[in-house]
């Protein structure tokens, strides 16, 4: 930023006064620093593992990232500031280049969300098949594991594995939900969890009316999906020819943007990112499909459904009667 621009943002006075500006500045970093020390001594609450699990996945991810788009989103940024030789227009399009699969992107997470589900579906399918032959939930799933779809067989995979290796059953298919991470796996595992603790009978209609619940998702998905394909793609554009038009200007016609290059031209210029920002954050809020949280978690060991105690037969809480050992319910 050149001295006469600084010297023509203090000469306006007030809110844009250099004192004013260095005072709000102090002030925000004072206040930042009051905040992350009052953080730093009460501290954060603790937090459960599957959360803990959670962030330590989000933060590899993030990691590897920006592995990925770091490097072109520097060089971009480098060369749009070296185009337009403003700092602004160079941090917005590294950021733009470093978000651009966050913010426009989505289709492929779509894609793969659809095609767990439909796996979901089939394998649904199959071990309901497979039970109809009088075979044991045991024995029905390394056999249904067999012909699973590729996106769920390493889970299945997994899950035949523990019960080779003696595993309990409800243990292993609550692992199968943690790993799969999916509320429509979440509804099925349930169901096999319930069945593998009361052995009760109804399985078969039980899966079959659940499998047919995930088709009707994918399909619904498919349409929404259809129908999202043309905003997705028109917003794309809309961005392209936006970003290429002050590319332009700023190359070949620099008397008419020559404003933008002074101190309050690069303000408003911020002001104007950060409003395409807001608006590209809308869209992409927007675009994406709300799923319901998964409700087969496990939560800390203290925190479990516990049954009643069960007397003996005869009237309750007759004395003398001694109360049968209590069962442990299934975690929330």
């Amino acid at each position: 930023m050149k001295l006469g621009s600084l010297d023509s943002l203090g000469s306006m006075g007030g809110l844009f006064s250099t004192s004013v500006l260095f005072a709000l500045g102090c002030g925000v970093a004072v206040g930042g620093g009051l905040a992350l020390l009052i953080l730093a001594i009460r501290g954060l609450p603790a937090k459960p593992e599957h959360e803990k699990q959670k962030a330590n996945e989000r933060a590899a991810e993030l990691l590897r990232f920006a592995g990925r788009r770091g490097s072109l989103a520097a060089i971009i940024g480098l060369v749009v500031l070296l185009l337009t030789r403003w700092a602004v227009a160079g941090i917005a399009a590294g950021v733009l280049v470093f978000f651009w699969d966050k913010l426009f992107g989505g289709a492929a997470e779509e894609r793969a969300a659809m095609k767990r589900v439909e796996a979901l579906a089939s394998w649904t399918e199959s071990l309901r098949d497979t039970i109809a032959g009088a075979v044991g939930l045991e024995q029905a799933i390394p056999a249904s594991a067999r012909a699973a779809a590729p996106i769920l067989r390493p889970h299945l995979d997994a899950l035949v594995d523990r019960l080779r290796a003696r595993t309990p059953l409800p243990d292993a298919l609550q692992h199968l939900a943690d790993e799969i991470d999916d509320a429509s796996a979440d509804i099925i595992v349930a169901a096999l969890i319930l069945n593998a603790r009361l052995r009760g009978p109804g399985l078969r209609q039980v899966l079959g009316a659940l499998a047919k619940s995930a088709r009707e998702e994918v399909d619904m998905r498919q349409r929404v999906m259809a129908q999202r394909a043309s905003t997705r793609r028109s917003v794309q554009i809309v961005v392209a020819v936006s970003i290429a038009f002050v590319l332009g200007l700023s190359v070949f016609n620099r008397e008419f943007v020559a404003p933008y290059g002074t101190a309050v031209g690069q303000l408003v210029l911020a002001l104007v990112c950060a409003l395409f920002a807001l608006g590209f954050w809308w869209l992409r809020k927007l675009s994406t499909i709300e799923t319901p949280e998964r409700f087969l978690v496990r939560d800390q060991s203290s925190v479990q459904f516990v049954r009643p105690p069960r007397t003996a037969p005869g009237q309750p809480g007759q004395p003398g009667q001694q109360p049968l050992p209590t069962e442990e319910g299934a975690r929330r």
